[in-house]
């Protein structure tokens, strides 16, 4: 009975060519879509999972309320894990990391002994020994127990062994850093490359070096490994004694007011699990690390649900829709004895068998198209083609969803009365019509939704590319490791400033780019108690030329000059947002303290975005100090590449031993907001997958009502009905179902646009006329769909509507 079944499932895919290849290519597109969709979000969710203890390690997280303000914070004092591990049972182990470049992680100049050049690396990172163990670096070579203790250690990672070493003996081999060969650093660690779904990333750790034992100072990461069955809440309670213990002497030592100690006893500790560090973060603006966003990964979630929920509608409109093919199939089988439990499984026999087939498509549509996904995605996703369970869950999927998408369809068939198909009725069953129009309906608000999320993220991301910034990012040429020239660049900058291509340079790494140096300070006017909360700033280190070369406005008072000797001394430039924090509404003049040295203000300058659009400008100074990161150059109008051919001349003088690297500022600040464009783009991409089915789906109820009324289209050609009577006829019914999902589909899709576009302090505001483009688009959409059957059933001749009458 089963072959029986097969073999006839088999006689009807082969004869109507055209609609099983849409019922199954509409399927495979939907399974691809949703395959994609699921190894998208397994990636996302895999995040730091690879740890034996993952469990157990937890990374510290400052937080406390400050005028009703809530402000966080990952960055920890020195002694701060050796306090942790020392006073509480409950915490195994508790290590630091570094992962800031003004403290020599980063970026890095990297040369092996022996060799001649140079070569700029990127992943350093700062790490002392607990943290080793706690974050389970695997070593090849080396004793894991002692790798980082020792001063002028470096581990590095197999594959840059691979690169430098090729012989394969990196172990005890001396390295030199930023050129200095004075300072050799000695192997004493090869590790497994870090998995690509670990939230840091680094090639290259360093031993912490750091002297500086202060309790005011707060630079590093802490992890920390906790016993089993530890009561993690009970646990944070206790971690904030620490305030009491060692952070508030520390400040009153410093002559911190009294105020200001009274905020410090409402701070509190938390931790946060590494799992959660990547992907359920909202600290991603304060540790500089790589984080996703879950936000996100519910959104692909539920579009690859409506997805494949879009494919099992389209499949059974399409089975129902050519009902009357199968009609006197059934009527005369019927007739002649066959029950109806066999025709419900000889329909469920060809829905599986669909199913199966548009599986298989489906999985080699993915596979084919995963390439191009993992470009969009910055993925290396692939198939799990190796994994025992990835054949299994995909045959059970294609039962589960072949049993699902046929069920009705085989009911729906099955319950055909012989006599009214025989004599030419098919009654039965047109009653459901509402239903097979609260599909549509449901089809194309879902459409709708995502085309007014495609249209209102492009918005979004073309204000983010075009929007004012209050600096010049164009043609400006940032020249990244020139630490390495040392006390050449002063010359260097000279020579630069000397070609007729350039027209300004500065020194520093202090840049509104990701990656640049940052450093936070609190800063109160001096002798002003300002009631213990301060003004949390930035404090960078620029050199005279900083602001002239980056196009900064200037608002009040004077930037830096060398004509005042004190300016080095003690000059501050604030911004107007860190004025106005101050509450200084004539700062020129006015002395800050931020506990270590008091600066007196010279000038205001303009706001301007140092961070992504997602965050506020908040407040910012600047002082004249030495950091030589990196040397911005400021182009001329003219061709660039000339400029940068000269630019390069120069550094080949004073740096013959290291290649020149380079980058634009404006495409660095493009990067910012990569990963906001990168989700865009698969969140198109999967829209796109998403209307494809719709419109399938449409196509399929419009077949349907074709066929259903293809007798009286018959009659109204007979009578002499013209042809865009019988147009309007077969489509004005469809458009009020498009209208109606129009409808409901606009508020919906306000509300999650607006929630999403709630992530960015600077955004664009969402008019009417995106719903009204979105609303055109999905007419024209539905109307180019439904007219192929339309302009087909109005040209029937109707002699082949009538002949069985």
């Amino acid at each position: 009975m089963f072959k029986n079944h097969l073999n006839i499932a088999w006689r009807s895919i082969k004869k109507d060519k055209l609609f099983t290849f849409i019922k199954i290519g509409g399927f495979a597109v939907g399974i691809a879509a949703c395959l994609l969709i699921t190894l998208f979000i397994g990636n996302e969710s895999s995040y730091d999972t690879h740890y034996q203890n993952k469990d157990h390690i937890y990374r510290v997280v400052f937080q406390g309320e400050v005028q009703g303000e809530v402000m966080k914070s990952t960055h920890f004092q020195l002694p701060f894990s050796d306090a942790l591990q020392s006073d509480f049972a409950e915490i195994t182990k508790a290590g630091k990391v570094n992962t800031i470049e003004i403290f020599g992680a980063g970026k890095r100049g990297f040369r092996i002994n022996g060799a001649q050049e140079n070569t700029f690396e990127e992943n350093f990172i700062i790490a002392d020994q607990e943290a080793f163990e706690i974050l389970e670096i695997e070593l090849e070579q080396g004793d894991p127990t002692t790798a980082l203790t020792n001063p002028k250690s470096i581990v590095i990672s197999k594959s840059k062994a691979d690169k430098y070493f090729p012989s394969g003996n990196a172990l005890e081999q001396l390295v030199f850093l930023d050129n200095d060969t004075s300072n050799p650093y000695t192997v004493t660690g090869i590790m497994e490359d870090i998995p690509e779904n670990s939230h840091l990333d680094f090639d290259f750790m360093l031993p912490v070096e750091d002297t500086n034992g202060s309790w005011t100072n707060q630079n590093y990461f802490t992890y920390v490994l906790v016993n089993p069955n530890t009561d993690i809440r009970e646990l944070e309670q206790k971690m904030s004694s620490i305030v009491e213990k060692y952070i508030i002497p520390a400040q009153m030592e410093r002559g911190r007011s009294a105020s200001f100690i009274d905020v410090l006893r409402t701070a509190e500790y938390k931790l946060q699990p590494v799992t959660d560090i990547y992907l359920k973060s909202d600290l991603k603006m304060q540790d500089g690390l790589k984080h996703g966003d879950v936000k996100f990964v519910w959104l692909f979630a539920a579009i690859a649900i409506f997805v494949l929920l879009l494919a099992i509608i389209n499949f059974i409109n399409l089975s129902t829709a050519k009902s009357a093919n199968r009609a006197k199939e059934v009527g005369l089988r019927k007739t002649i004895g066959a029950f109806r439990n066999s025709l419900v499984n000889q329909f469920l026999t060809e829905s599986v068998m669909f199913s199966v087939i548009s599986f298989v498509l489906g999985v080699f549509l993915a596979w084919g198209l995963l390439p191009f996904f993992n470009e969009i995605a910055s993925k290396d996703i692939e198939l799990p083609w190796s994994d025992w369970w990835f054949v299994p869950v995909l045959l059970v999927a294609a039962l589960f969803v072949g049993v699902l998408a046929g069920i009705y369809p085989a009911f729906y068939l099955s319950a055909f009365k012989p006599a009214n198909v025989l004599k030419g009725s098919l009654s039965v069953g047109s009653k459901s019509g509402r239903l097979r129009s609260g599909l549509v309906i449901f089809q194309f608000t879902t459409s709708v939704i995502l085309i007014i999320g495609t249209l209102i993220i492009y918005r979004q991301m073309d204000y983010i590319v075009s929007k004012e910034l209050g600096y010049d990012k164009e043609r400006v040429v940032v020249l990244e490791g020139t630490h390495i020239l040392d006390n050449k660049i002063e010359s260097f900058k000279q020579q630069l400033s000397s070609l007729s291509q350039v027209k300004s340079v500065t020194s520093t790494n202090y840049l509104p780019i990701d990656g640049g140096s940052r450093n936070g300070n609190t800063f109160m006017v001096d002798g002003q108690d300002d009631g213990g909360r301060g003004v949390a700033a930035q404090i960078w280190k620029v050199d005279y030329g900083y602001t002239e070369t980056l196009g900064i406005q200037l608002d009040k008072g004077r930037t830096f000059s060398k004509d005042f000797a004190y300016d080095s001394i003690n000059s501050i430039v604030i911004n107007k947002k860190m004025a106005a924090e101050l509450g200084l509404k004539d700062p020129i003049g006015k002395k800050l303290d931020n506990n270590s040295q008091v600066f007196e203000i010279i000038g205001v300058i303009e706001d301007f975005h140092f961070k992504s659009l997602k965050e506020d400008i908040s407040a910012l100074s600047l002082v004249i100090g030495k950091d030589n990161g990196a040397v911005s150059v400021k182009l001329e109008k003219g061709n660039p590449t000339d400029a940068l051919a000269a630019i390069e001349q120069v550094w080949n003088r004073n740096v013959p031993n290291q290649a020149l690297n380079y980058s634009f500022l404006e495409q660095e600040f493009a990067q910012m907001h990569e990963d906001v464009q990168r989700m865009g783009k698969i969140f198109n991409s999967f829209a796109l997958f998403a209307i494809l089915v719709a419109c399938l789906g449409l196509f399929a109820l419009s077949a349907f009502m074709v066929e259903q009324r293809r007798k009286e289209i018959s009659i109204r050609r007979v009578l002499g009905a013209p042809f865009q009577n019988i147009y309007k006829l077969l489509t004005f019914d469809f458009l009020k179902l498009i209208i109606i999902s129009i409808a409901i589909a606009t508020p919906i899709g306000w509300y999650l646009m607006n929630r999403w576009l709630e992530g960015f302090a600077y955004r664009i505001s969402i008019g009417w006329e995106v719903f009204l483009m979105a609303g055109l688009i999905a007419l024209c959409i539905a109307v180019l769909t439904i007219s192929y059957q339309s302009i087909g059933a109005a040209f029937l001749q109707p002699t082949k509507g009538l002949r069985n009458e």
